[in-house]
């Protein structure tokens, strides 16, 4: 029913009951001002509520934001952490075999040496072979260099000589065996180079 139906209602009743009319009309419109204070404190009870809605949906998104950041930091800082002990570890194997290479060549020279006793060079030739199956469990393995391309990555060139038996630019002569670990040069070879 509308406001202007319930005032002619009311009007009509106080006309019959001898209500004054203007008293009729006042009291019919605090109704509908109770009415619509209503509808509005309504209205304001939700409001709370929505903004309450969107306030835990905004916290919500912080805080997966948070998560997401803090699960890639995390990745990060494996991945990362990872990478320097495998660093770390290559490093110290590089370090070890770089101080037993020295003793790898003297047994080498050791073995060129003539030696009437057998048995003696048997025993040298046992050693360095136990030294060559160690490196070869390391990982580490010989550079190539004679009659390979002269490479200035992995060959340290201390002669150049003309030679025509040998290519351009190519290693004629092997001083001293050059090692690596994966691709981590432990020591250049060092050379002569034919043809520079």
């Amino acid at each position: 029913m509308s406001d202007k139906e319930e005032k002619e209602e009311l009007t009509a009743e106080a006309a019959q009951e001898d209500i004054p009319a203007e008293e009729a009309t006042e009291e019919a419109s605090e109704e509908t001002a109770e009415d619509s204070t209503a509808e509005e404190v309504s209205e304001e009870i939700t409001d709370p509520k929505d903004e309450e809605i969107e306030a835990l949906k905004k916290q919500l998104a912080d805080e997966q934001e948070k998560y997401k950041r803090l699960d890639a930091e995390y990745y990060n800082y494996r991945n990362r952490s990872l990478k320097e002990k495998q660093d770390a570890a290559a490093d110290a194997t590089s370090r070890t075999v770089s101080e037993i290479l020295s003793v790898i060549d003297n047994f080498e020279r050791a073995l060129a040496a003539e030696t009437s006793d057998e048995a003696y060079k048997k025993g040298v030739e046992m050693i360095f072979n136990q030294f060559n199956d160690i490196l070869k469990k390391l990982g580490v393995e010989e550079i190539e260099a004679l009659n390979c391309p002269f490479d200035p990555n992995v060959h340290h060139a201390v002669n150049q000589v003309e030679d025509e038996n040998f290519g351009e630019n190519t290693v004629c002569n092997v001083f001293q065996k050059g090692y690596k670990l994966g691709s981590k040069v432990i020591r250049c070879a060092m050379v002569s180079v034919a043809n520079p």
